[in-house]
């Protein structure tokens, strides 16, 4: 398997060394997800094989270009990063109920709920092995990293609180459950390469506001690309009632002006979207609405806050990079 970058780079040994050592993560991953039981083989290297962006990996390897990129923990930590990712896809397909992951039956789909959540946990397990390796702070990132993965989950479970505001509370959950894990990539990255302390903190700031502004745009993605191309099904996240910045942006509206058509459209989200046509209508209609431009404007300004947390970075190729991965992250179909 050939493994790529998924950003394009100006500089085109950057580029090779960074597809060199993401094929040395690849291999990391299959060895890490192989297991003497048949099913837990099976299970685990279910969406190995489905293929990814790796790009959580590609960040770690990214920012370790700014101190020794070459170091063998470096490959150690872009390959926990992406277990530590894989392991959540698998719970989170189970909470969101969701079909398909990368094209591909979800775990869920094939196996069932059960199994699914345990060869999550058995990720996390290789994670935490791979991990112990790395040294006691790598373990005690890792596990603070975790703690706010399973709060944003929680969060995202039961709700704001009476009185608090959807939109800030949406943030917040995305900031645990996404923002912690890319903005960890970005920390182990130049952890591991012997970065200074201060450049550490630039990159980990970077990552936290970038991995918001990753599921922003993923809000944007849901309603308006096409499933071919994401590998899920669109409206999923309307369908299991899991709130997204564009409909919340939309009850928001329709909570606070006398427009009829924003009401009704709340309502239709409302109805009852087991039924393929009307998801559809749904997605249609939201799609259509000016909540999601207004997504999407808040995924590139918190982009661009990501881009500017770069500024103590020295110019050159790897900065250069860096802006790339952010402009990627927001600017995509998939």
């Amino acid at each position: 398997m050939t493994t790529t970058t998924a950003i394009s780079l100006a500089d085109p040994a950057l580029s090779a060394r960074l597809t060199e050592r993401l094929a040395l993560v690849e291999e990391r991953l299959r060895d890490a997800v192989t297991h003497a039981d048949q099913l837990a083989d099976d299970a685990a290297r279910h969406l190995v094989n489905a293929g990814g962006k790796r790009l959580r990996p590609l960040l770690t390897l990214l920012t370790a270009e700014l101190g020794d990129g070459s170091r063998r923990e470096v490959v150690d930590a872009a390959t926990v990063v992406e277990l530590t990712h894989l392991a959540t896809l698998y719970h989170d397909d189970v909470m969101d109920s969701a079909p398909l992951r990368r094209g591909a039956p979800s775990a869920h789909e094939v196996w069932g709920n059960s199994v699914a959540i345990l060869t999550g946990d058995l990720l996390f397990a290789r994670a935490s092995a791979t991990v112990a390796g790395l040294g006691p702070d790598a373990v005690r990132i890792q596990a603070a990293t975790f703690e706010r993965l399973c709060l944003g989950q929680l969060h995202e479970t039961v709700g704001p609180r009476p009185g608090e505001d959807p939109v800030a509370h949406y943030l917040q959950v995305l900031a645990d459950k996404t923002a912690s894990l890319v903005a960890t990539s970005a920390r182990f990255g130049a952890m591991f390469a012997g970065c200074r302390p201060d450049v550490v903190r630039t990159v980990t700031g970077f990552g936290e506001k970038l991995g918001v502004a990753f599921q922003l745009a993923d809000d944007v993605i849901d309603l308006t690309s096409d499933g071919t191309l994401t590998g899920k099904t669109p409206g999923t996240d309307l369908r299991e009632r899991v709130p997204t910045m564009p409909a919340l942006l939309l009850r928001a509206r329709a909570a606070t002006d006398a427009d009829p058509a924003d009401r009704a459209l709340v309502a239709q989200l409302d109805a009852d979207l087991t039924d393929d046509d009307a998801l559809a209508a749904a997605v249609a209609a939201l799609r259509s609405h000016p909540v999601v431009a207004e997504t999407r404007e808040r995924a590139v300004a918190l982009a661009r806050e990501a881009v500017d947390e770069l500024a103590p970075l020295p110019a050159g190729p790897v900065r250069e990079a860096l802006v790339a991965f952010a402009d990627a992250l927001v600017d995509r179909a998939s």
